[in-house]
């Protein structure tokens, strides 16, 4: 069966980038980068098998579009402190019942695509976020809100940005990806309703120019999770862990 919300943010998708090229105010007023990623995030779900993934890494920026890994975002509002558009962004957060024994017997939950809004506000000593977003592929049919702030600290070819976020997941979020049906519960792993969670992230960027168009960087983070995942069965860990590596050429 055709995934049609995943059509429709396919089609978005080109014309953004469409929308990008057109509107270049010279051939300096975009830039493009290609390069690779390696990641690892410990999730918390009982005897989770987590696993390296290595996958392209893309980010193209203009005064309409900025590509950055598995977010674009579409500028409509783009100034020196404050800027404002519209994001789609792809999550991982899925699972299949043969990523760990204890979930033997549960059906698949999918990733998702999500669309919403992020505004951003520069200051002189931080940059604060939020962002908005909606289950655009329809999985759990759930929202999430997150607030954040972090700042860049520059030392020679090195920067360092430590981050701070607040992030709120809806019960249709947490039920989806952390409940149990009532055909998949066992004596082990009882029935279970999701209820909504508030999570809290603490993270650490670090950049390392190897040449002028080289760019590699380190992110580690930790999230805190709140008791709407926390109680779930499936569940056995109070946080969820990240460590991601990227290797960047700018064109």
């Amino acid at each position: 069966m055709i995934n049609k919300p995943l059509i429709r943010i396919g089609i978005l998708v080109l014309g953004l980038l469409a929308l990008s090229s057109a509107h270049a105010d010279a051939p300096n007023g975009s830039q493009w980068g290609l390069g690779a990623t390696v990641g690892l995030e410990r999730k918390p779900y009982r005897d989770f098998d987590d696993k390296a993934q290595a996958l392209p890494f893309v980010l193209h920026e203009s005064r309409w579009v900025r590509l950055v890994g598995p977010t674009l975002d579409l500028k409509l509002l783009s100034g020196d402190a404050v800027s404002f558009g519209l994001r789609l962004r792809y999550a991982g957060d899925g699972y299949e019942a043969d990523d760990s024994p204890f979930l033997a017997g549960m059906a698949e939950r999918k990733s998702s695509f999500w669309l919403g809004g992020a505004a951003s506000w520069r200051t002189s000593w931080a940059t604060l976020s939020a962002e908005a977003l909606a289950d655009a592929s329809r999985e759990s049919k759930g929202t999430r809100v997150s607030l954040g702030i972090e700042r860049r600290f520059g030392a020679g070819d090195f920067d360092f940005t430590p981050r701070l976020a607040v992030h709120r997941v809806d019960d249709k979020y947490v039920d989806y990806y952390y409940g149990v049906r009532t055909g998949e519960a066992t004596a082990a792993r009882p029935f279970h309703t999701g209820k909504s969670s508030t999570n809290v992230e603490a993270g650490l960027r670090m950049g390392y120019s190897l040449a002028p168009r080289h760019k590699l960087s380190l992110d580690l983070n930790t999230t805190r999770l709140g008791s709407g995942i926390k109680d779930s069965p499936l569940v056995d860990r109070s946080r969820q862990d990240g460590t991601r590596l990227v290797y960047l050429y700018l064109f």
